[in-house]
């Protein structure tokens, strides 16, 4: 006769440790796309379309926001935007107050994260400092440089497209 009063154990697959890691895996990765669009928030920024299109490897490149100013942005290589070097990012504002600016690099055909760059004031109108694009997953890589300042009116913003190419 079989005892009931002790618990009987199985002793195949853990079925509810697997679902209860699957579970969790599903909430981080939720978790982590909630908060990765939450820093990411743009909603408050008025975004101008850059001038004419222009290559970031080999020239600055600039925007006229509205009537309020112009901005250009200098990214300082050797050649090529290469995946995980250290860009020295240049910003020139002209006819704003500034308090702040950044460079967000944002893949235009998917998420590849949050690579945002504070810069420094350097001079009036003159911010300076340094980013990373990430590792690429594709032969080429298209990416946004997204430039946000920060004003006394608000945020304003443009955006200038480059491609890496994976070496």
């Amino acid at each position: 006769m079989k005892n009931l009063s002790k618990p009987v154990y199985l002793t195949g697959f853990p079925v509810l440790k697997v679902l209860i890691l699957v579970t969790g895996l599903a909430l981080a990765a939720c978790s982590w796309y909630v908060l990765a669009n939450w820093l990411r928030d743009d909603n408050d920024i008025t975004w101008f379309a850059p001038n004419t299109a222009c290559n970031l490897h080999t020239q600055a490149c600039a925007a006229t926001l509205g009537d309020k100013g112009r901005i250009t942005l200098t990214i300082d290589t050797n050649g090529r935007i290469e995946a995980l070097t250290i860009l020295p990012l240049d910003v020139e504002v002209e006819g704003l107050e500034v308090h702040h600016v950044s460079v967000d690099f944002i893949g235009r055909d998917m998420d590849l994260g949050l690579h945002r760059f504070a810069l420094s004031a350097t001079a009036p109108g003159h911010f300076r400092g340094q980013g990373q694009v990430g590792i690429c997953t594709q032969a080429v890589m298209p990416w946004r440089a997204r430039v946000i300042l920060d004003t006394p009116e608000g945020k304003l913003g443009s955006w200038f497209d480059f491609d890496v190419i994976r070496s």
